[in-house]
């Protein structure tokens, strides 16, 4: 096996982790967002409009954050702040007092779950 197949085959790996890790977190956000350079998901949201002269400016503020990024160690940060020009979707999952139906140490258990699916491969 070339070290390209060995590259495509860590690459696959890490990507499959990423959606298993996705589907079993998503549940416990208010919302997703969806930018051109990446999607988070997050539990406090600010979105502010800067209209500039020749395109529109958005600054998003973002609180209790999710990053879809296999290259990360952690994917979880505590707050991020996007600035971007380009298109901007935001999706509200669940309301405000609706609990997320999966707790920490469900999805904890949940991860480590997918984790040991992935390592059978």
């Amino acid at each position: 096996m070339s070290h390209l197949d060995d590259l495509d085959e860590f690459e696959a790996e890490a990507e499959l982790r990423l959606k298993k890790e996705y589907a079993a977190v998503f549940s416990l956000f208010r919302y997703c967002v969806l930018t051109q350079d990446a999607t988070y998901l997050c539990n406090k949201l600010d979105m502010q409009y800067v209209p500039q002269q020749n395109y529109p400016f958005f600054h998003l503020k973002m609180e209790d954050v999710w990053v879809w990024d296999k290259n990360r160690p952690t994917r979880m940060i505590p707050r991020a702040e996007v600035y971007t020009s380009s298109d901007v979707t935001i999706e509200e999952l669940r309301g405000d007092g609706d609990e997320p139906v999966l707790t920490a140490e469900a999805l904890a258990k949940r991860i480590g779950e997918g984790r040991s699916e992935i390592e059978d491969l």
